[in-house]
């Protein structure tokens, strides 16, 4: 039989979806997997409190703190020649030692990766998926809730409804080919927040879901090729 998936999780806040995955491999819900490492973008990120927990490594990796990007500069060359660096060696991290994974799961990772990331990863053969809440081709980037509500009260949103899903990354923010997808239907008379908190309610199982799809897709993968 082969090996099991080797997860590594990216979060940068609280942890609440890493939580649902650390869980959900315990329970056998996400089966033949293991998460090798947390990687944190936020050195007050409590998702590392969790890891600590769970007997997970994890590591603050952060694109200023690091020495990537000089805090407080504006240049757009210089930011981005500087965010390519960061991304790279990011890449080059993951893809050395024993921590090398077969899956990446942005979770909570508040963080936009471009091509010096994505490629090499890519190459390597190792996904990456992300959770993001909206539909596909709806409201990309951040914010994707409060847009979808005020379209919602403008009577601008199609069949009312927003959602959530979890789709492979590719270098269009949000654009990858989704993975699963669950709608959510906007109420007359809820505000933002009680709809941001109906949209997350679902976050954690649709993210477990679709981990353990891909994990599957990938270990069936490992153990054909044996």
């Amino acid at each position: 039989m082969a090996d099991p998936c080797r997860i590594v999780v990216m979060a940068s806040g609280n942890g609440s979806n890493f939580q649902a995955l650390i869980d959900a491999v315990a329970a056998g819900r996400i089966a033949n997997s293991t998460i090798t490492r947390l990687i944190v973008n936020r050195g007050k990120a409590f998702a590392t409190t969790r890891a600590d927990k769970a007997s997970i490594p994890w590591e603050y990796f952060n694109l200023i703190s690091h020495g990537f990007q000089a805090k407080g500069d504006k240049d757009a060359l210089r930011v981005q020649e500087a965010r390519d660096e960061y991304d790279a060696a990011l890449a080059e991290k993951l893809l050395q030692g024993n921590f090398r994974p077969d899956l990446v799961v942005l979770a909570g990772w508040m963080y936009v990766f471009g091509k010096h990331f994505l490629d090499p990863i890519d190459a390597a053969g190792i996904k990456i998926i992300n959770l993001h809440p909206a539909l596909p081709g709806k409201y990309d980037g951040a914010g994707a809730i409060g847009r979808a509500f005020e379209d919602f009260k403008a009577g601008k949103l199609e069949n009312n409804k927003t959602g959530i899903m979890v789709h492979y990354v590719i270098d269009k923010v949000d654009r990858g080919e989704p993975i699963l997808v669950k709608e959510i239907e906007c109420r007359e008379g809820e505000d933002l927040h009680q709809l941001e908190e109906r949209i997350h309610s679902h976050e954690h199982e649709l993210i477990v879901e679709a981990t353990a799809k891909v994990t599957k897709e990938i270990f069936d993968r490992k153990n054909n090729a044996q």
